[in-house]
């Protein structure tokens, strides 16, 4: 068996809001492998470039000027070295030059190929065959924000996450329950809603940005009691998304209200204590560590995660070690580019006792790959939505993986 790379091939596809993204194959000797580039509608300002300028054009073909003939006769199995060979052919800090998802597509594509030459599954290739815990899903079951469009909640994404869970499957199972019964509660509450979803196929209603949280509060209580396991509320506030930076005001358009930073962390308390809240995404702007220090000092029982804080950046997380703010991270791959520099802020979360939540974008393609990233990476957590196609697609390849796990499978333990 031979994992040395014969041909490298790109192209465009689309993803699920019918953006167009890049998608690169690596076919060595014995093996395949394929990734397509997701992306994000509420970015970190710190994430890696997406595309060069020109967009995906200009990335297929200074890919097939630059890349192509230094990664034909590379070993796929050699994933370092091939990641650094993008970071030295691209010769800038943020991937501009030849973008951070051509980087993506490449790296997590020879991850793949690296795995079908010897037979291996994508998450044994990445961990060893010791890998045996499943993460926890966390579901987006409600939301507005920049991933709906009209009169939304302005925080961005109400989720759920099926603690106590005795497989992913049942997990899997509450998350879509929860998601059903919070349709079920906004038809009642709201006559006149219409169905609508966001990006992320969650519910899309015009409601207050509260009332939303009791509805789905209820959902998960009512889900709870039928499958006797913990679901509980949670949120992706991305409060970057509607913060001013000039005035240094959240400004909540929803509910007509304006608060300063002291006034935001008495309302995220506010929200943590009344709903019992399991886990709270960017409840600051991208740049308020000290925000962030204060919320995880004064919370018990509740994690307080940064994505739009971090970007999967090891040198923003550093900082934020170093200043206790949050204790859990996101970690999107394409942010940084290729999947050693994901590892290696996943890495160095672990050696901190941060909760590493392997996540997708809102704007996704097929790719399964985060379903093995995140049990490779022994994530306890994986945010991957509930419904839509290219949603459940990655809670699907988790269930095979608990499938092919067998006896040993396990949830994991946060």
């Amino acid at each position: 068996m031979s994992s040395i790379i014969e041909d490298v091939m790109s192209r465009k596809i689309f993803n699920s809001r019918g953006q167009e993204t890049i998608e690169v194959d690596i076919i060595t000797v014995d093996g395949f492998g394929r990734a397509g580039a997701p992306a994000g509608a509420s970015k970190g300002k710190a994430e890696v470039v997406s595309y060069p300028k020109g967009g995906v054009d200009v990335a297929i073909k200074k890919m097939e000027e630059l890349l192509v003939p230094e990664l034909i006769g590379m070993d796929a199995k050699e994933q370092e070295d091939i990641d650094a060979l993008l970071h030295e052919i691209d010769e800038t800090d943020n991937f501009s030059n030849l973008g951070g998802n051509t980087a993506f597509a490449i790296s997590l594509a020879t991850a793949e190929a690296a795995a079908t030459s010897y037979d291996t599954i994508l998450f044994q290739q990445l961990s060893g065959y010791l890998a045996d815990e499943l993460p926890f899903p966390l579901g987006n079951v409600l939301g507005g924000g920049k991933h709906a469009l009209g009169k939304t909640t302005d925080i961005q994404e109400y989720l759920v996450i099926p603690l106590k869970a005795q497989s992913f499957a049942e997990a899997a199972k509450a998350n879509i329950m929860v998601h059903e019964t919070i349709g079920a509660l906004l038809r009642k509450a709201e006559p006149n809603f219409a169905g609508g979803t966001g990006d992320e196929g969650a519910w899309a209603p015009n409601i207050k940005n509260e009332d939303a949280l009791k509805i789905v509060a209820k959902a998960c209580e009512d889900v709870s009691d039928e499958l006797s396991i913990e679901c509980r509320a949670c949120l992706d506030v991305a409060a970057s998304s509607f913060y001013d930076s000039k005035k240094e005001l959240y400004v909540y358009s929803m509910e007509g209200k304006k608060r300063d930073a002291g006034e935001q962390l008495e309302f995220m308390l506010h929200l943590i204590e009344t709903y019992n809240l399991a886990y709270v995404e960017d409840p600051f702007d991208e740049d308020d560590y000290e925000s962030f220090a204060e919320l995880t000092k004064k919370v018990d029982n509740c994690l307080i995660c940064g994505d739009d804080l971090f970007v999967s950046n090891p040198e923003r997380l550093a900082k934020a070690i170093e200043m206790c703010a949050g204790n859990s991270l996101i970690i999107k791959t394409n942010q940084v580019g290729t999947l050693t520099d994901a590892w290696n802020t996943t890495r160095l979360a672990k050696r901190a006792g941060y909760v590493p939540v392997m996540s997708h974008r809102s704007g996704e393609t097929n790719d399964t790959h985060i379903a093995h990233l995140a049990v490779g990476f022994s994530c306890p957590v994986i945010k991957a939505g509930v419904l839509h196609g290219e949603r459940v697609a990655k809670t699907n390849e988790l269930l095979r993986i608990e499938e092919t796990l067998g006896n040993r499978a396990k949830m994991a333990i946060i």
